[in-house]
């Protein structure tokens, strides 16, 4: 999969560590496509008067939520002119190739204009399909998006589910916004207190994740989670590092019983907490931080 490049609309990540994520922010765009993998339609086009500025001119709306949910079964396509509004329940099974092809069709019908497309809530499809197959069709839907010069807001509830798939979205992400406070605050002290060790964590947080989730060993040694990565980009020594900032932010904890060299406790590991860290050293990033060692 190939991250969107040349491409004139951003990729944001919009965050939210308490379950509800509000992708919609700023002012409402003119013209929209909004997917819904967690929200019902009516519940979706109510909350554009929820503290936004009015409701956009022209949407087009792709229920792949639960059908149940406000709508009654699978539809095609119908229009509502006086509202501005076209919409489609697909539910929550619909292939992903399907979902792009509508997705393409709808930003096409735009014309000129620059669309926006959100994104509520991709952490539900996550949990459902599966980390590779959900980053893939976020990937796409970002893809045919900017390729038709549109912008593209992802929701991210930061669940155990959803946690692993964090590296992928801040890959294809221009900005990543929202977050826990706590946790971005936690991350800003350890780069105050121990400026080396944040410079580590914050680079390799994403190679760490992938170690602790794919290390077998209950209480490995840093050099065991590194053996379990293919092709790392780290050593074993950048590795701990890492480990010990991510100790810090009590992301994992140490298992004490040991004379020799630290062993991480991973029945301790938190994937909701990692996903929490992994959006603040993401925005830390965008802010220019330089901090610790090249």
């Amino acid at each position: 999969m190939a991250v969107p490049t040349d491409r004139d609309g951003t990729v944001t990540v919009q965050a939210s560590s308490d379950g509800s994520v509000v992708v919609r922010q700023d002012r409402t765009p003119d013209h929209v496509v909004s997917v819904l993998f967690e929200t019902g339609l009516e519940e979706w086009r109510r909350g554009w008067n929820g503290g936004i500025d009015r409701t956009p001119e022209r949407e087009v709306v792709v229920v792949a939520s639960d059908i149940s949910r406000g709508t009654t079964a699978a539809s095609p396509t119908r229009i509502s002119p006086n509202r501005g509004l076209a919409y489609t329940v697909v539910g929550q099974d619909v292939g992903s190739d399907r979902l792009i092809g509508i997705v393409s069709e709808a930003l096409a019908g735009f014309d000129s204009e620059e669309p926006h497309v959100f994104i509520d809530d991709f952490g539900p499809l996550a949990t459902r399909r599966g980390v590779e197959r959900a980053v893939e069709a976020v990937w796409d839907l970002a893809r045919v998006t900017t390729d038709l010069g549109g912008s593209i807001t992802i929701g991210y509830s930061l669940t155990s589910g959803a946690a692993p798939v964090l590296a992928s979205l801040v890959g294809v992400a221009d900005r990543v916004i929202g977050g826990d406070p706590e946790t971005a605050a936690a991350v800003d002290r350890l780069r105050r207190e121990d400026p080396t060790t944040f410079g580590y964590a914050r680079r390799n947080w994403t190679e760490a994740q992938r170690g602790i989730e794919s290390c077998t060993r209950n209480y490995p040694q840093a050099k065991q989670i590194h053996s379990s990565l293919s092709a790392p980009e780290t050593t074993p020594r950048m590795l701990g590092a890492t480990l010990s900032g991510l100790v810090t932010l009590d992301v994992l904890d140490t298992w004490g019983d040991t004379v020799g060299p630290t062993r991480y406790d991973l029945t301790e590991y938190d994937p909701s907490r990692m996903a929490s860290v992994g959006v603040a050293f993401a925005r830390a990033a965008e802010t220019g931080v330089n901090t610790g060692p090249e």
